[in-house]
């Protein structure tokens, strides 16, 4: 079991609002899909990295009981002890979402 973080050590999850609507999209399911990304308060490299273009970007891997499985994209502001979450979703296609979720982000100079 994971070592526990000092409240210090605790990083925010933060949604942009896309990815908070694909949060609200996952009804009836959202109760349990914000329990899954709210482990990375604690865990924040919990998700696994991701190569190429969305290089600098984790996935973390969830399953919803009765829906299947699904990714939250994030990237880690390590200086903000941040999370920003930037897309929701079920496992197919995803990754050409997020690429361009990610794309807009680093353009207007979130990340």
């Amino acid at each position: 079991m994971p070592t526990q973080m000092s409240p210090t050590e605790r990083y925010t999850v933060e949604l942009t609002r896309q990815a908070e609507k694909d949060l609200k999209d996952l009804r009836p399911w959202t109760k349990q899909a914000t329990d899954a990304i709210l482990r990375l308060e604690w865990e924040p490299r919990r998700g696994h990295t991701l190569s190429g273009s969305l290089r600098g970007a984790r996935a973390l891997e969830f399953s919803l009981k009765g829906s299947g499985v699904y990714r939250a994209i994030y990237t880690i502001l390590d200086q903000d002890r941040v999370c920003l979450m930037f897309i929701v979703g079920p496992h197919e296609n995803i990754y050409d979402k997020a690429q361009r979720r990610y794309d807009a982000l680093r353009h207007s100079g979130e990340i």
